[in-house]
């Protein structure tokens, strides 16, 4: 008696707001798998309902993962089909999966990949800001100090970083942005993804976080914060009104000290403001 081929593992994403999102390939997939891994049964039961979708359900979160994980290989290893969704958008993109994923490749269990809704790129796209390089980070820190260690590292990368954020806090976060990032930062707060009161706001941390204090309601809703800083480290990158500022304060006072000025109002290095301002001394001699 010859053993059972090894079943697989799609990896399902679902809607992260709006139902109709779901695709057809979804459901079928959902239904006729043996068995759905979900990140929140309870959560997953409504659109699992919606969809008329009876296949049996089982949790896989954080907590659980590394048991989880081993239980449900050794059904794949007997045969067995299995799908791993989460409450929202792709598997795995700030939420559980990781774990279970790495032990059905390392056993050799074959993992299909369905595309479809995630926060991440449908916020991205809409944003308006360079895509051509971005950095997604899940969520920043907790802790002050470590949040304005990471936001600081942003000045001047030259691309756009993504991270999610919770309601609770979305304000501080927004407010740690304006006391960390250079002055010619960029910013563009997505909430509500393909819900009702879907929005976008672009602008300063300033400008943002005055919306968010306009109303207590904007700071409800799940958020996308996407950062720009242009990278201003290069003489012939560094902005107009940084040089216009540095030709102005020169005027004044000793080039070093001009630079350094025009630097930390612009969120720059001394180094490359002192740099430009030999070069606009020289091209005027």
């Amino acid at each position: 008696m010859q053993n059972n081929p090894a079943g697989r593992l799609f990896i399902v994403p679902t809607p992260i707001g709006n139902l109709a999102d779901i695709s057809s390939r979804a459901i079928e997939v959902l239904s006729s798998v043996d068995i759905i891994a979900a990140e929140d049964t309870r959560h997953s039961s409504r659109l699992l309902s919606h969809c008329e979708i009876p296949t049996k359900t089982i949790s896989l979160h954080d907590h659980n993962e590394a048991a989880r994980s081993k239980q449900l290989v050794e059904l794949l290893q007997k045969g067995s089909d299995v799908a791993l969704i989460s409450d929202a958008g792709t598997p795995l993109i700030s939420d559980p999966g990781y774990v279970f994923v790495r032990d059905c490749r390392e056993f050799g269990i074959k993992v299909i990949s369905l595309p479809g809704p995630c926060a991440l790129t449908t916020a991205l796209s809409a944003s308006g800001l360079p895509t051509d390089k971005f950095m997604f980070h899940g969520f920043l820190p907790v802790k002050q100090a470590a949040k304005a260690k990471a936001l600081e590292a942003l000045n001047n990368s030259g691309y756009t970083t993504v991270f999610y954020e919770a309601p609770r806090r979305i304000r501080d976060t927004v407010m740690a942005c304006a006391a960390n990032l250079q002055t010619d930062h960029e910013i563009v707060l997505a909430k509500e993804l393909s819900k009702a009161f879907e929005t976008y706001i672009q602008g300063s941390a300033e400008h943002v976080l005055a919306w968010l204090e306009q109303d207590p309601n904007h700071q409800k809703g799940e958020f996308v914060l996407m950062i720009y800083c242009p990278n201003n480290l290069q003489t012939g990158e560094i902005s107009q009104g940084a040089l216009d500022l540095l030709k102005l304060v020169s005027a004044e006072l000793p080039l070093k000290k001009a630079a350094a000025i025009a630097a930390e109002h612009y969120g720059l290095k001394k180094n490359a403001l002192y740099e430009a301002g030999l070069k606009l001394k020289s091209d005027k001699d």
